[in-house]
């Protein structure tokens, strides 16, 4: 009878040790996640985009596609089940450790407490030395990952170094154009790299290629005219912070006009420049002209959000227009 108390016993304390440490894991995963969160539709879904769809459209930079059934179907199949997880891992995997560095500065926890409380550290789910703990491990993850799993090494090393310059050295803060061209060499790490893993995770040739360098660097000048929509609906925020971004700098009004006139011009030029099916086009430049119109027409913080959603929208259909271009 003893026996069978002290079995039960030990059942009940195992099962209580291990419902409490999932508890735990879970807690802590869930933490992890939400310093992600709001790059989301920035980073994570847009580039994972960029790398599946390019990668189908090797063809048109004249890159070698992986070595596959020659029917776009099946292709396109092992594409979507097999490179679709490695390539959101890898984004995920660098973006974590730039977000927790962009978060964990005391001056980003009071800003958050107002504007984002449901983050990490001004929710207190975690102190600032673990998250930059958890920081300096995903970083070290990152790089691992893409040194012996992914491909995309250089890339990551390179938004490692863009992370510090941009969160540790002042360059979010210090000058807008340093601040925009910071973002756009980022956001060509974030694509390049998951492009490269999609293709297997061989180096990309950037230089032989007579049409990936051209678009890569369109699609930085893109967003070195137009990320700073971003910056619109947070200026009273930035402006607590001591940033000096494109609206405070030169104020509101020639801000929303020093976006709007280039995203008419860029929803004219990239269509042509992949010469894609006109129906594509029109839904491509419709979106650009709309980011333009609302940035003028709609003066608030609550639209300037929706405009920069609409925004990321835009720089989707930007990022999938080699494939349209080639299946058109």
């Amino acid at each position: 009878m003893r026996e069978k108390v002290r079995i039960h016993y030990f059942i009940a304390g195992v099962s209580q040790s291990l419902i409490g440490l999932f508890s735990h894991s879970l807690y802590h995963s869930y933490s992890i996640w939400l310093f992600t969160f709001s790059d989301l539709k920035t980073i994570l879904i847009p580039s994972t985009i960029f790398g599946i769809a390019n990668s189908l459209a090797a063809p048109s930079y004249g890159l070698p596609s992986l070595s596959l059934p020659p029917t776009l179907k099946s292709k396109l199949f092992y594409i979507l089940l097999q490179q679709t997880p490695a390539v959101l891992v890898w984004v995920w995997i660098n973006l974590l450790p730039f977000t927790i560095n962009n978060q964990r500065d005391i001056s980003a926890i009071a800003e958050d407490s107002v504007n984002k409380p449901w983050r990490p550290l001004p929710s207190k789910r975690m102190t600032s030395g673990q998250a930059k703990y958890t920081m300096l491990v995903f970083y070290a993850a990152a790089q691992t990952y893409s040194l012996l799993f992914s491909g995309g090494l250089r890339q990551s090393l390179g938004l490692l170094v863009l992370g510090t310059w941009y969160n540790n050295m002042g360059g979010a803060d210090s000058n807008p154009l340093v601040r925009n061209l910071i973002n756009a060499l980022g956001y060509l790490c974030f694509i390049s790299g998951a492009l490269e893993v999609a293709l297997g995770g061989g180096p990309l040739p950037f230089y032989s290629s007579q049409r990936l360098l051209p678009w890569l660097l369109v699609v930085a000048g893109i967003i070195i005219s137009t990320v700073h929509t971003q910056d619109i609906y947070d200026q009273e925020g930035d402006a607590e912070r001591g940033r000096r971004t494109v609206p405070l700098v030169i104020g509101d009004r020639a801000a929303r006009w020093s976006i709007a006139v280039p995203m008419l011009a860029w929803g004219l030029f990239c269509p042509i420049f992949w010469n894609v099916h006109v129906i594509f086009a029109s839904v491509s430049c419709a979106l650009a002209w709309a980011v333009a119109a609302r940035t003028l027409l709609f003066r608030n913080v609550r639209s300037d959000k929706r405009t920069f959603i609409i925004w990321n929208l835009w720089i989707t259909t930007v990022y999938v227009m080699p494939l349209c271009a080639r299946v058109a």
